[in-house]
């Protein structure tokens, strides 16, 4: 399997490397990188033969009987650079080179190749890459040796030979995430913080798009140069205006289009030759308009990615950064300055949202609209916010996922210092389910969007008011330390309300300690409740509020105080949002309001009309600082696994069935058994003699079952407790008349002792990748619907909270006087089963059901599993724009 093929990159600069493979007709572009190339880089690339040595070499490499791997770079289309490897089969290793033009020396193109080259050797099955080094190119030593895979040095002379040993570690993966974010981070710096901005299309017309733009960043009070471009205007709000770019004669960052969609191209190749970051397209009649919008938008991309240029949109509203006073935008009314960053796919939800937050009083750090999002998507602007001083929440409104493990693999990183919360629309079924798997069948899309998103810590929430509402108590408090809630009020009905709400969302009401019961009493009223919730009663005022509250968060049992104030009793709304205030300003925990009736801010507080919205956004940041506060530990593969049997019995069973298959009984329990799953033993049958002699031979009380169905107690396919030889004869014939041609005979099992059903399973979604489910098994799979979804790799840290999530699991845990089930094997099962889905993506489908989970053991008494051919998956350490 090979990696190199095209893609396009990004430099530690930002800038954006087109790699691809070499070709013959690069002939002549590679001799001009020669001519390039100084007579010192020259020498520490080809010693003592320099230039002339090198123009040699690059006929030999684009000349026929060339046996290496090459790739080269282009940066704005002109080859900067070429790398190669030249395996040597005797020694399981391969020879490795690279030659970069002078002129993008230091942008850390050498080791975006290197990377490129060393997954692709590893592809091949190439063991290690060698280099030799001139002592003298301490510039090449530091980039081999900074790639993050294990090196060696043999030192001859003036050379240094470096052998790398290209099986992945810990430090590689870190290694390219931190390139990689650097390189994001840079290539939207100028995007997101311009010095100087051109509008194409700004407008005389009022009522124009380009018209509101060029006046909101004139409102915004951007600091730099702002260049109105119109070929009929002189001047424009007050500005001159430019015929086209090329007429400014100045250095400009950002450009913002509000052209027609077939003038856009042109605009775009004016900025590829001016050294523009970044595009941002508001116009639409692309991709949303059909294939030839598609094309146009390809097309479109195409050249921002030859030219550097960093595309937001088209068909979107434009970008704001509030700390760069930059309101490149159409929204009607500039957001509010502040700590919450927003993206959205839709025009009309961000629209809706950053009025909504304005009226909230959340301010936004910045706004992005990525409308079609051709190019720059949640993957990168989750990369920007990271380290983003002025973030600390991320808003997410999504409605798909370019890159979704990579959106996976950033948010969990981003997500353990900074929350991020998400709607992701498009909730739906999974369609026609009548010949899959139980595992197939239960995981729908949202249910793999789920799961990715759970496993990446993502606060998914369903709808806009429920975003604003856990964003804005994210940003503005500290994280619950626990899930005990104290209710502070002067009403008993909503108070009441704020208690079911907490125990609906899984939260506590504990009576408060008898010392904070105490203090209460002689500060307050005696008809006061104190216990929890704490009821000052209607004719309680803004100070007994105060002092209440203050009480319950000095309650070492209480993470968060829930304040509830009914207007216009007591004090009245303005005093009693005054003493609100005032109690968070002194608190070092998690302090929220209801004023009924009222939504916004007092202080630092964040406020809700309704307890039921205050209780949520409460639940949600306990679930998050939960997540948060879990271990980061490192991934140990389970033992006793066999990836290469593993890969060699799908390949084998996969060349005689192309088409894909159900496995055999056999073929099933030898592929688990590659992975340390071991199935009860059981005796294949095709006739009932032959079922007879098994049952005898395994001895009774047996189970007969048909291989043929995939849901066999559907269609008669089970048979379970036959005693006797006559009585399994029997349910053989009985069974081969009820599900007829399908049966292609049975198997027989000894009975399973007592315990759980519980079904593990795993299904390979298109673009999320390996699904691994846990759920109540047996008949009942489909039933109940109780299950859990994760994302591999799996942890048994993992594992235990998936048996955990599951109603069904207090039966697993002594419920009503039963033993305690071996859950740490069925840990195990499910650990081994998510590693065996994640190597081998011909996995399509896999249901271990039941697995019955008794005191001594879990006991894998079905399998079904189904193999089809798929593509390679991409690597994950891959550096590459989607």
């Amino acid at each position: 399997m090979s990696i190199l093929d095209e893609c396009d990159a990004l430099l530690r600069t930002g800038e954006i490397a087109h790699i691809r493979p070499l070709r013959d007709t690069d002939r002549t572009a590679l001799h001009a990188l020669v001519d390039h190339t100084s007579e010192k880089s020259a020498y520490l690339r080809f010693f003592a033969g320099g230039r002339a040595t090198a123009h040699l070499y690059m006929d030999r490499l684009t000349g026929p009987g060339y046996r290496g791997h090459a790739q080269v770079a282009l940066l704005s289309g002109r080859l900067v650079a070429v790398a190669e490897y030249i395996p040597d089969e005797r020694r399981h290793s391969a020879d490795v080179a690279v030659l970069i033009d002078d002129h993008v020396h230091g942008r850390g193109l050498g080791t975006l190749l290197l990377e490129h080259l060393a997954l692709d050797a590893a592809a091949r099955g190439v063991g290690e890459l060698v280099a030799d080094v001139l002592t003298g190119n301490g510039t090449m030593l530091k980039v081999l040796s900074d790639l993050g895979l294990t090196t060696t040095r043999e030192f001859t002379g003036d050379e240094i030979r470096v052998r790398i040993d290209l099986r992945p570690t810990d430090a590689l993966t870190a290694a390219i995430e931190r390139r990689d974010h650097e390189a994001e981070r840079a290539s939207l710096r100028r995007v997101l913080s311009p010095r100087s901005i051109a509008v194409v299309g700004a407008s005389r017309e009022p009522d124009r798009v380009g018209h509101r733009l060029l006046g909101n960043l004139l409102d915004g009070g951007f600091p730099g140069p702002v260049y109105p471009v119109n070929p009929k205007a002189t001047h424009i709000l007050g500005l001159p205006a430019h015929p086209d770019l090329s007429s400014i004669g100045e250095p400009v960052d950002l450009v913002v289009v509000a052209t027609p969609a077939n003038a856009v191209l042109d605009v775009a190749r004016q900025c590829a030759g001016h050294g523009v970051a970044g595009l941002v397209v508001v116009s639409a009649g692309f991709a949303e308009t059909g294939p030839q919008g598609a094309e146009r938008q390809a097309e479109l991309l195409r050249i921002c990615r030859t030219g550097g240029i960093r595309l937001i949109g088209p068909n979107c509203l434009g970008i704001v950064s509030t700390g760069a006073a930059l309101n490149a935008s159409f929204l009607p009314h500039p957001p509010l300055p502040g700590a919450v960053a927003l993206m959205s796919q839709s025009g009309a939800v961000a629209a809706g949202l950053v009025a909504r937050a304005t009226t909230l009083d959340i301010g936004i750090s910045s706004f992005v609209s990525v409308g079609n999002k051709a190019d720059v998507s949640g993957n990168d602007l989750l990369e920007y916010w990271e380290d983003d001083p002025q973030t600390t929440v991320i808003a997410l409104y999504l409605e798909s996922f370019g890159n979704p493990r990579k959106f996976g693999r950033i948010a969990r990183r981003v997500g353990r210092h900074k929350p991020i919360v998400a709607i992701k629309s498009g909730r739906s079924t999974s369609g026609d389910r009548a010949v899959r798997s139980h595992t197939a069948a239960a995981a729908t899309p949202d249910v793999a969007v789920d799961a990715l998103l759970r496993a990446a810590g993502v606060i998914r929430v369903d709808g806009m008011q429920e975003l604003l509402d856990t964003a804005r108590l994210l940003a503005t408090q500290p994280l619950p330390a626990g899930d005990r809630v104290a209710i502070v009020g002067n009403s008993g009905g909503p108070q009441a309300l704020a208690a079911d709400a907490c125990e609906r969302h899984g939260l506590l009401v504990p009576e408060l300690s008898p010392g904070t019961q105490r203090r209460m009493r002689s500060g307050l009223r005696p008809a006061a409740a104190v216990a929890n919730p704490v009821d000052l009663t209607a004719d309680g005022q803004a100070d007994e509020l105060e002092f209440a509250a203050l009480a319950a968060l000095e309650d070492p049992e209480v993470d968060t105080v829930l304040i509830v104030y009914t207007p216009p009793f007591g004090s009245g709304t303005e005093r009693t949002c005054e003493a609100i205030a005032r109690v968070a300003s002194s608190a070092n925990k998690t302090v929220v309001a209801c004023v009924v009736g009222r939504d916004g801010t007092t202080g630092p507080v964040p406020v809700y009309a309704f307890p039921e919205q205050a209780v949520q956004a409460v639940s949600r940041a306990v679930a998050y600082a939960r997540w948060r506060s879990r271990p980061v530990l490192p991934f140990v593969p389970p033992a006793g696994t066999d990836i290469q049997a593993a890969q060699g019995l799908v390949e084998e069973d996969l060349s005689h069935h192309p088409q894909g298959r159900w496995l055999d009984p056999v073929t099933a329990a030898r592929l688990l058994g590659c992975y340390g799953v071991a199935v009860a033993k059981f005796i294949r049958a095709d006739s009932p003699q032959e079922a007879a002699l098994a049952a005898a031979h395994l001895g009774f009380p047996v189970a007969l079952k048909a291989t043929g169905p995939v849901h066999k107690s559907d269609v008669g396919g089970v048979r379970l407790g036959l005693r006797t030889s006559a009585e399994v004869r029997g349910a053989y014939r009985a069974m081969k008349d009820t599900v007829g041609r399908e049966m292609t005979g049975a198997i027989v099992q000894p009975m399973a002792p007592d315990g759980v059903e519980i079904i593990v399973g795993a299904v390979r979604h298109p673009s999320f990748g390996p699904l691994v489910m846990v759920g109540l098994g047996g008949v009942s799979a489909e039933l109940l619907t109780d299950r859990a979804f994760r994302s591999p790799p799996l942890s048994g840290q993992d594992a235990a909270e998936m048996i955990r999530e599951l109603h069904c699991a207090p039966l697993l845990f002594g419920y009503r006087g039963r033993p305690v089930a071996d859950t740490v094997t069925l840990e195990d099962h499910i650990v081994r089963v998510a590693k065996l889905a994640e190597d081998l993506p011909q996995i399509a489908e896999l249901d271990l059901n039941p697995i019955v989970v008794g005191p001594a053991d879990a006991v894998v008494v079905d399998v079904r599993i189904r193999l089809a051919l798929a593509s390679p998956v991409p690597s994950p350490l891959r550096r590459r724009l989607r």
